[in-house]
């Protein structure tokens, strides 16, 4: 295992059941990428003024403090039951979970969360910190949901944007380390007219508009056989909403990746629409690309 970078797989924890199975995937993450597993806690308490010191004549261990600490070494129990002979480490942290999250991104190497904790609405299908986490995080975002499988392909979304084309790089990675092969979906709609009186596309030119898609998806995919020789690709063109497509392909993969913002979408938005749609509907766990480390 070669860790000496110190660059670590980080993985958020908050005592839920949700929690500790993200920690059981960025302990096989951690794994696979020869990297050690950070598990960190984001202690909130002091910054709502509220003391983590056991109670004036309280049990030993109490207080909310040495919970925290529970929660931790808990954590990394089950990290170390997982892959026997990993480096993992813990700590609390002093803040919110998704500042704190933040942070670690700026030296991780990926950053894993459940898309639910402890105080998720249960009516929300995502967490809040899992959203801000994968929009605004310095390094791919690894988000716990869906099924977790060892067979089927990993899954990309491909638009021929740079940070798709980094989502495809990132997924062949995945494949590889996974032993299995990559599904590139590329998802289009006819374009539609905002002007009235424009004609809409004609029935006879969808070989053409295909056509071209099928050339912007082999294009995303130039030099993936020479890079990674063992992973069979199979390229998906369809004629849907992106969203609805991934969500399907989702279905038999083990992991579905996808860029940050796609091509088309408005330049300030730092989570696009597509990547937020397969955040809350993916059958499987997702990968944000927003960088690469």
């Amino acid at each position: 295992m070669n860790s000496a970078d110190g660059a670590a797989v980080v993985v958020g924890v908050d005592g839920s059941p949700q929690g500790l199975r993200a920690v059981r995937l960025a302990a096989v993450e951690a794994d696979r990428r020869g990297r050690p597993l950070r598990v960190v806690h984001a202690f909130i308490w002091p910054l709502l003024r509220v003391s983590g010191a056991p109670p004036a004549g309280g049990p030993p261990g109490s207080g909310l403090r040495q919970q925290a600490h529970r929660i931790v070494g808990e954590a990394v129990d089950e990290a170390r039951a997982t892959v026997a002979d990993l480096p993992v480490t813990g700590e609390i942290i002093d803040g919110g979970a998704a500042a704190v999250l933040l942070g670690e991104s700026v030296t991780a190497t990926v950053v894993v969360v459940g898309d639910r904790g402890l105080g998720g609405f249960t009516s929300l299908l995502v967490g809040s910190v899992a959203i801000q986490v994968a929009a605004y995080a310095d390094c791919p975002v690894l988000v716990v949901r869906g099924a977790d499988r060892t067979t089927g392909p990993v899954a990309v979304g491909v638009d021929g944007s740079d940070l798709s084309r980094l989502a495809v790089q990132v997924a062949a990675e995945q494949a590889a380390w996974r032993g299995t092969g990559l599904l590139a979906v590329h998802a289009y709609r006819h374009p539609v007219s905002t002007r009235p009186g424009d004609m809409q596309p004609l029935v006879h030119e969808e070989g053409a508009l295909r056509g071209e898609e099928e050339r912007v998806l082999a294009e995303s995919l130039t030099g993936l056989a020479e890079r990674h020789p063992q992973v069979p690709v199979t390229p998906q063109v369809v004629h849907a909403r992106p969203g609805p497509a991934l969500t399907e392909a989702s279905r038999q993969a083990q992991l579905l990746v996808v860029g940050a913002r796609g091509r088309g979408e408005l330049t300030g938005l730092l989570l696009g629409s597509v990547s937020q749609s397969v955040l809350h509907h993916s059958d499987c766990p997702v990968t944000v690309v927003r960088a690469s480390r």
